[in-house]
């Protein structure tokens, strides 16, 4: 048992004697008990007398521990101001450095995008990472992006001013969302300007498969050398990839033909486009596993090792000054998926999902109730609605909503059928009825009122191709999916597209009975703030396994509290 030890007495370590006043809470064993101690089994006895010791150690992630030999087995010291005197005559087995979340991930991420931590409040599109959040993000010391992406244009820049008034003009850590439209590059391309214009200084590149103008422009504007000859970027891109032939299209420089195209349009200079050619579109690569929304399900541990390697195989071959780095998204909820990450290689993590239930979040307060019920196998794929024509899926909650089963059906009957003329009558009322709860008619008119100002080529289009025309019908649902979640449109909560993937299980199991399980509760700050101890702190009981430590039950259960 432990009790208060005196000067001269057999320290907790029974090596020698306690010399040290401050040692408090040391054992009293005798050599004659250390003889018994040694002649039982380690399990016996190293869980009940090293529990404190180990608790102590995790307690206090910023101090350096010391792993000493005990006849109880390797014992953890924290190592005070006293330094490695404290435990002088003593067999050191190990030595622990200090933990600080803030050194997990790549110190050069931090140093370039100007934040305290390796961890990133992800672009969550249409708003539902509201300007709130990437202003809540970044004053927990985490870099926050908006989720402008399929916003209009005098929205976005709305949420940008919104930022750049809490933050400051100049503030770093903070970017917004340039998503790949496959309809229309226009859009792209406006964005982009949008963003130099309005000063956006880093640009999460997402859904992209294959190189735009839009995204080389903006990688490209403002390049520049400094006194000592090093690129300097203006515009920061990260791309969040899951594939490597996409990754390497955005770890290589921009492609020459693109480059001399932008500079005849006066877009870029001939000394940008220069500069261009010897960087990578993207210094921060963002391995997106099985995440909510776009994803192609990849699993992290096989995804993030891959991308490593190609990043690795690039940089050699260009011969980079500047080594471009690979984050971590998807699948990202738990303290422990954070340091799994961290310990992968990750230069930084990256959440989506647990910040969508976030009292910052666009998405409306019926939708983070459904959010906060979910288990990680509470997700479904969903047809995308931006994306229907090619087959491209989003992962979705379905648990409290049929928008999952809803889209496999409109997905089913637009494989089925040419047009809706070519269906029986019955199936098309039963559509009408029971999924679309609106005529057909009267979404065409909606529909054709939308695209009169935005593109008219779709009305031509969809009027000289009745096929097209059912897509574009189709798209209404999946994109009003989304709308009514933002909305919290109850009557239509069975239709609601919640973007969200095993993450979000995994977080509301991990919270459940702490100040984080109610939503109102639940702040992008604290949530970054918990995963991020909670990963340094697991760091910890791996390096004091690793040194021969015996844990106890629950050494790698980080439990969430308020923290500052």
């Amino acid at each position: 048992m432990r009790v208060p030890s005196t000067r001269g007495r057999w320290c907790r370590i029974g090596r020698a004697p306690c010399r040290d006043r401050r040692h408090s809470r040391c054992l009293l064993v005798s050599p004659l008990m250390h003889q018994t101690l040694l002649g039982l089994p380690h399990a016996q006895v190293a869980p009940a007398d090293t529990r404190a010791d180990v608790a102590e150690a995790l307690a206090e992630i910023r101090q350096p521990v010391a792993v000493v030999a005990s006849p109880l087995g390797p014992v953890p010291v924290v190592v005070g101001d006293g330094g490695l005197a404290e435990i002088a005559g003593n067999e050191l087995l190990a030595l622990l450095p200090p933990v600080y979340p803030e050194w997990l991930g790549e110190r050069s991420f931090t140093a370039a995008h100007g934040v305290r931590f390796p961890y990133v409040a992800g672009e969550m599109a249409r708003g539902i990472a509201t300007p709130q959040m990437a202003i809540a993000a970044v004053r927990a010391g985490a870099m926050g992006f908006y989720g402008s992406a399929g916003l209009d244009l005098d929205t976005v820049e709305a949420g940008i001013r919104e930022i750049q008034a809490a933050l400051g003009p100049d503030s770093p850590g903070w970017g917004a969302n340039l998503i790949h439209n496959v309809q229309d590059d226009r859009r792209e391309m406006a964005t982009v300007e949008l963003f130099l214009r309005m000063g956006v200084r880093c640009v999460s590149a997402s859904a992209f498969m294959q190189l735009t103008p839009a995204v080389v422009l903006y990688a490209a504007k403002g390049l520049r050398r400094g006194g000592d000859g090093q690129i300097i970027r203006y515009g920061s891109v990260f791309a969040k990839v899951s594939r490597d032939e996409i990754a390497r299209h955005f770890l290589s420089p921009a492609p020459e033909a693109m480059l001399r195209a932008l500079v005849a349009e006066g877009r870029l200079t001939a000394e940008e486009a220069e500069l261009a050619a010897q960087i990578p579109i993207a210094e921060d690569i963002t391995a997106e596993a099985d995440s909510g929304g776009h994803t192609d399900n990849r699993a992290l541990t096989v995804l993030l090792p891959s991308l490593i390697a190609l990043r690795d195989e690039i940089a050699e071959q260009y011969g980079y000054t500047v080594l471009p780095r690979v984050g971590a998204a998807g699948g990202i909820g738990t303290p422990a998926a954070v340091a799994a990450a961290f310990a992968a290689g990750a230069a930084y993590v990256l959440t989506g999902s647990v910040n969508q239930s976030a009292v910052e979040s666009g998405l409306s307060e019926d939708g983070r109730d459904l959010l906060a019920l979910a288990q990680a196998t509470d997700v479904a794929t969903a047809p995308a609605a931006d994306m229907f024509e090619m087959g491209v899926t989003v992962q979705v909650l379905k648990r409290g909503t049929m928008f999952a089963q809803r889209g496999q059906r409109l997905t089913e009957f637009y494989r089925k059928y040419a047009s809706f003329a070519d269906a029986p009558a019955q199936e098309v009322a039963a559509l009408e009825k029971q999924v679309l709860r609106r005529s057909i008619d009267e979404i065409w008119a909606e529909t054709k009122d939308f695209f009169s100002s935005r593109d008219p080529r779709e009305i031509a289009r969809a009027e000289a191709d009745p096929h097209h025309l059912m897509a574009l019908v189709f798209r209404w649902y999946l994109f009003s999916g989304a709308q009514w979640a933002r909305e919290g449109d109850t009557d239509r909560r069975g239709d609601y597209q919640i973007w969200c993937g095993p993450a979000m299980g995994g977080f509301n199991t991990w919270v459940r009975g702490s100040f984080l399980e109610p939503v109102g509760s639940r702040t992008t700050g604290q949530i970054a703030l918990n995963l991020l101890e909670g990963a340094a702190t697991i760091t910890r009981a791996g390096q004091l396994r690793t040194a021969g430590v015996q844990l106890p039950p629950g050494a790698f259960d980080f439990r969430p509290r308020p923290l500052g």
